[in-house]
């Protein structure tokens, strides 16, 4: 039997295979786009290899597309059809348990089997990115950290795959508050890796956390060459540019960056570029910018797409598109229609991403839209902290955490805008959006001195060259 290079045995893969899934590993670890021609590549010299076809289906699920995992679905379905799994060795037969139970919808059981497979197999490098990547969609931050970092000390500083788990180790910190240590570890990845895209992203995310967004930019710019082109996050990437540029109030370079780079003729069209371009033009409407054009085709984008219920977040940040369109309907026929599938008791994790957090989100928005804030701070009010269980990261769930600021003062009420710009102002005391909403409140509140100040300090924060 055939071994990968960790020594683990793979069934019914040949040699060529076995150098293609390496290849193809190498591809997923770094985000490279060949990644799908690399897997197929896998099967059609082994069309019976366990771990090319377990590849195959991770790669089904983790871009949320559900036709995407409706077709992994199908071809797994027919591979297990003529399997004997008792042939199989113990850790293909967990990673064929993680992939059934991920594409039949049950992602919390595939996130315990593959935990499961970690412990035993901590250097099986397909288990922990897949792993990674499922409590990121979960929004686990706690898992998202120790399931890298449990596993790390089995791996050797030389392994080619050491930085990239860095990466995803520094993001899981980054996500669960540790954001020096999430720096550091970060940038000790790209000491290993300069093109690592997955560790620059875990950077950058820490200095949007922390209120450096001119530090992100200038960390950015310096990197251009390793991250702005050619990789699977180079949109994602482009949004968090943008985010910084957001904070400086350079509204024109940003949406420079959203047509050049977030939404355009020649965008894929894929539901997770998508969602940040829709979360970027959010931010710009919360701030009563006018952008109907790049809202009339995002909307277009979004329904284009026909997609039924499959992942949660991205049926909010569909639902914001058509808000922002001003197609109100439609966003409401997608709020009846996913209330309509819950009615059939449909089970499996995104049924409960969507009752808990999914609905009363995209309702909400549908609210703000309406100009019913009351309505939208009430929605948004009981589910604030708990919006992680529908997935994302902070810095894309902080979208609709702004909502609720804004939709409280819009709707004046200022008790509790008082209450989350407080929350907001001491977590992330660098931050001109939370110092420009602040002055609106005290601006409510007959209180020029203090607006003023406030105002002040969101003009200096933004200004800021450090």
């Amino acid at each position: 039997m055939t071994a990968d290079r960790h020594g683990h045995p793979m069934s019914d893969t040949g040699t060529e295979a076995v150098v293609q899934y390496e290849q193809a590993l190498d591809d997923l670890m770094f985000f490279r786009p060949r990644v799908a021609e690399s897997a197929r590549s896998v099967l059609a010299a082994s069309p019976r290899s366990a771990m090319g076809q377990v590849l195959a289906a991770y790669l089904g699920v983790l871009g949320t597309e559900q036709k995407d995992a409706a077709a992994a679905r199908d071809a797994f379905l027919h591979f297990r059809s003529g399997l004997d799994a008792e042939r199989l060795t113990t850790r293909e037969r967990m990673h064929l348990a993680a992939a059934t139970a991920w594409l039949d919808g049950d992602l919390y059981g595939a996130g315990r089997t593959l935990g499961e497979l970690s412990i035993a197999f901590p250097r099986d490098a397909l288990a922990l990115f897949a792993g990674h990547q499922h409590d990121f969609l979960t929004g686990d931050a706690q898992r998202l950290r120790d399931r890298i970092g449990g596993a790390l000390d089995a791996w050797p500083d030389d392994d080619p795959h050491h930085g990239p788990l860095l990466g995803m180790y520094a993001f899981g910190l980054e996500e669960s508050g540790h954001y020096a240590r999430a720096e550091e570890v970060g940038l000790a990845a790209l000491a290993q890796h300069p093109g690592d895209v997955w560790g620059i992203h875990s950077v950058v995310h820490t200095y949007e956390m922390r209120g450096r967004f001119t530090d992100g930019i200038r960390f950015l710019d310096a990197r251009t060459e390793d991250w702005a082109n050619g990789s699977l996050l180079t949109v994602h990437n482009w949004w968090h540019y943008a985010l910084f540029t957001l904070e400086s109030g350079d509204t024109a370079r940003v949406l420079e960056i959203y047509d050049a780079a977030l939404h355009h003729d020649r965008s894929a069209g894929v539901a997770m570029e998508l969602l940040d371009a829709a979360a970027l033009l959010w931010r710009l409407y919360l701030a009563e910018e006018e952008q109907s054009a790049r809202w009339a085709r995002l909307a277009d984008a979004w329904e284009s797409r026909h997609d039924g219920p499959h992942y949660a977040f991205n049926d909010a940040h569909a639902v914001m598109a058509y808000v922002g369109a001003g197609r109100i309907a439609r966003a409401e026929r997608l709020v009846q229609e996913r209330e309509e599938w819950l009615a059939g008791e449909p089970g499996g994790a995104n049924g409960a991403m969507t009752a808990g957090i999914g609905l009363p989100v995209c309702r909400a928005l549908v609210a703000y839209g309406r100009q019913e804030y009351g309505r939208a701070a009430d929605l948004l009010l009981p589910v604030r902290h708990r919006l992680n269980d529908f997935g994302g990261s902070h810095a894309q769930r902080d979208a609709i955490q702004r909502t609720l600021v804004e939709a409280s003062l819009r709707a004046g009420r200022t008790d509790l805008a008082g209450t989350l710009l407080s929350e907001r102002s001491r977590l992330r005391p660098v931050c001109p959006y939370n110092w420009s909403a602040k002055a609106r409140l005290a601006d409510q509140l007959g209180d020029p001195e203090r607006a003023a100040a406030a105002r002040r300090r969101a003009a200096a924060q933004a200004s800021a060259r450090k």
